[in-house]
C-alpha cells in the first residue's frame, strides 16, 4: 500500500483524477460541427494550439469560439461549441466527493487544475451541487490554469502554489493523472500519487496510507 509521511495539503487535479473524462465523446461531436483534423487540438497527450491558449487563459471564451468556426464551414453557434466541448466532462463520482469532505476535515484541500473559462464553471454547476453543498465546502482553495495564466506541468505554477500556500512541498500530497505532471511535482519535492482512470480513490480514507 502506497503510504504518505507528514501530509498536511492534498492537492487533487481535476479532469482524470475527480472528474471522468471522455475524449472520443467530444472529438466526435466536434467532429459532427465539421472540424475533421480534431485529434491535433486535443488528444489522450494533451492540448495544444488555441484550446492550450484558452487553458492558460491567453484568450477568451469569445476568441476561443472564433478559432473554432475557422475551422469549420457550418455556422455554429456558441451554445454548439460549448455544448460540443463540455461533452469531454462526463461527471464526478459521489463516492470521491465523499472521500474529499472526509479528508477535509484532517487535511487542506486544493484543487491544481488546467482548466479553462468553458469548462470550470460548468463542471461546477453540474458537478458539485450534492447533498446542498458548494465548491467551497469541499476545496479550500482552487488554484486554476485559465485564472494564473499558466499551466502544468510548468514548475511555475506549482511553485506560485507553495509561495500563496505558505507550505513545503514535502508536506503536500499532489495527485494528478497525468505522467508529466506527476514528475515535474516530484522534482520539486512534493510527494506524488498518479491516478489511473476511474481510479478508486478510497485509500485515501485508510488510516494506514497516512504515517
Amino acid at each position: 500500500m502506497k503510504q504518505f509521511n507528514n501530509i498536511s495539503t492534498i492537492i487533487f487535479d481535476l479532469g482524470g483524477v475527480l472528474c471522468d473524462l471522455d475524449i472520443d465523446r467530444c472529438i466526435m461531436n466536434f467532429k459532427q460541427l465539421g472540424l475533421e483534423n480534431f485529434e491535433h487540438y486535443l488528444n489522450n497527450f494533451g492540448q495544444s494550439g488555441f484550446f492550450m491558449q484558452l487553458e492558460k487563459g491567453l484568450i477568451n471564451d469569445d476568441e476561443f469560439r472564433s478559432e473554432v468556426r475557422k475551422l469549420t464551414s457550418k455556422s455554429l453557434t456558441n451554445e454548439q461549441i460549448n455544448d460540443a466541448w463540455n461533452s469531454f466532462l462526463v461527471g464526478i463520482p459521489t463516492e470521491k466527493l465523499d472521500i474529499i469532505l472526509e479528508l477535509r476535515k484532517k487535511f487542506r484541500i486544493i484543487m491544481l487544475s488546467n482548466t479553462n473559462i468553458i469548462h470550470f464553471p460548468n463542471t461546477v454547476a453540474r458537478f458539485f451541487n450534492y447533498n446542498g453543498k458548494k465548491l467551497t465546502d469541499f476545496f479550500d482553495k482552487c488554484y486554476l490554469s485559465y485564472e494564473m495564466k499558466m499551466a502544468k506541468p510548468d514548475a511555475e505554477i506549482f511553485l506560485k502554489l507553495l509561495e500563496d500556500e505558505q507550505v513545503q512541498a514535502n508536506q503536500c500530497l499532489f495527485l494528478d493523472d497525468g505522467a508529466k505532471n506527476i514528475n515535474q511535482a516530484q522534482m520539486l519535492g512534493l510527494q506524488t500519487y498518479l491516478v489511473v482512470p476511474n481510479e478508486n480513490l478510497s485509500f485515501l480514507l485508510n488510516n494506514e496510507t497516512w504515517q
